[in-house]
């Protein structure tokens, strides 16, 4: 489930030193013959330091995969709002699975809770979507995977970098171009980490020598707190918490924009549902689905989530469903307005780009862009600023 989100930011240095090497003069970054870009691929590698017999042996019998460029387009399932779209990932089955997998690795969850402060309900939160803790690791020959998004002019600077990253993986025995497979976009093992990201962080949680992401429960999950650690968590420190609103909300200082320290929100009214609030943090209020529906403090580490994936509704229900296995109680979904629907949502996006907002592209979906959007055209109209696009606010541009 990380797939584009997590994508479109910029991929990690795994191969800092491989990716500073000149890249050959007439170098195929994207499209053409299928074939010649795999040839000047070879060549790039070769010029990188990977020996010939052995990007030969990694390429040999690569394929462009169109199913890989169908799934890259079909991404609807991030036009949900937030609370249908945590309803539908989050189950009794997945939430009893989950505690009952927190006893079976209590070893592996307290060292990395030791070792990098991190709780275990965020891993086991990441285990449960990314792969239904394991299960579902996708079917997509991985090789071919990137490759073919590769040669694809979306994106070739996230995913070129990944083959290189592949191909070491390969050269050290851990990685088989015919035989690993994963998601659509490149993603390998229980916790869905990039070649780039495995080379960084890919942790031997179990002592046999090998990162095994797809077989073994204690390589991926102190490979993910590893990631995770690298990309800024916080150790020992909160990551969401459902509150509830003061009446007379000023909504324009909600969403990620506005921090404040916690103990700020509370004097102004703002209530945990559960816990304490940690007062020494600052935090920002998110309102996912307007002033009538749930509410959470977010703090310092629940951006980190962000540089795992940039869906925000999948980030929030990620994050709140960390909280759960905590031991957290189901949030207040309250009653909010109606959301649009997707063709209703880029006919806005179209709207507020032609008023010089940014919403980061008209693909229908509600991300940070848009929300940010929509809370600035509310206040300029006069309207309650909670970055919840709705009819009226369709209807009134």
């Amino acid at each position: 489930m990380r797939l584009i989100a997590r994508l479109a930011a910029p991929c990690l240095t795994g191969m800092v030193l491989a990716a500073l090497a000149p890249l050959p003069a007439k170098a195929q970054q994207c499209g053409g013959g299928f074939q010649q870009f795999v040839a000047a691929l070879a060549d790039e590698a070769v010029a990188r330091g990977h020996d010939r017999q052995a990007v030969n042996g990694f390429l040999a019998g690569v394929r462009k995969d169109q199913s890989v460029l169908n799934a890259d387009r079909r991404q609807g399932v991030f036009q949900m709002p937030f609370v249908d779209f945590a309803r539908r990932l989050i189950s009794a089955n997945r939430l009893n699975r989950g505690q009952e997998l927190s006893r079976r690795h209590d070893a592996v969850f307290d060292r990395i809770e030791r070792e990098y402060g991190i709780d275990r309900g965020v891993l086991l939160a990441f285990w449960a979507f990314e792969t239904d803790y394991g299960a579902v690791q996708g079917d997509f020959n991985t090789r071919d995977a990137l490759v073919t998004l590769a040669h694809d002019c979306r994106r070739p600077h996230l995913f070129r970098p990944q083959i290189f990253a592949a191909m070491t993986l390969y050269e050290r025995g851990d990685f088989s171009p015919q035989r690993t497979k994963g998601a659509w976009a490149g993603e390998i093992g229980m916790v869905q980490m990039l070649p780039e990201d495995i080379l960084e962080h890919g942790t031997d949680g179990d002592g046999d020598g090998h990162v095994d992401l797809k077989g073994s429960p204690q390589d991926a999950l102190l490979s993910g707190a590893s990631m995770l650690a690298g990309l800024g968590w916080r150790a020992h420190e909160p990551w969401l918490q459902e509150v509830t609103l003061p009446e007379g909300m000023d909504w324009a200082e909600t969403g990620l924009r506005t921090k404040k320290p916690a103990r700020d929100w509370q004097a102004m009214g703002v209530r945990p549902r559960h816990g304490e609030i940690a007062g020494d943090l600052p935090a920002s209020i998110l309102v996912p689905q307007g002033r009538g529906g749930p509410a959470f403090l977010a703090y310092p580490n629940f951006r980190v989530y962000f540089e795992w994936n940039q869906s925000f509704v999948y980030v929030l229900t990620a994050a709140y469903f960390a909280n759960r296995l905590e031991g957290a109680p189901v949030f207040d979904a309250g009653q909010p307005e109606p959301g649009l629907s997707g063709e209703e949502m880029k006919a806005l996006q179209r709207k507020l780009a032609a008023r010089g907002h940014d919403v980061g592209g008209i693909d229908g979906i509600l991300g940070a862009g848009t929300r940010e959007a929509v809370q600035e055209v509310q206040q300029e109209l006069g309207l309650p600023a909670d970055a919840w696009p709705t009819r009226a606010l369709l209807d009134r541009l």
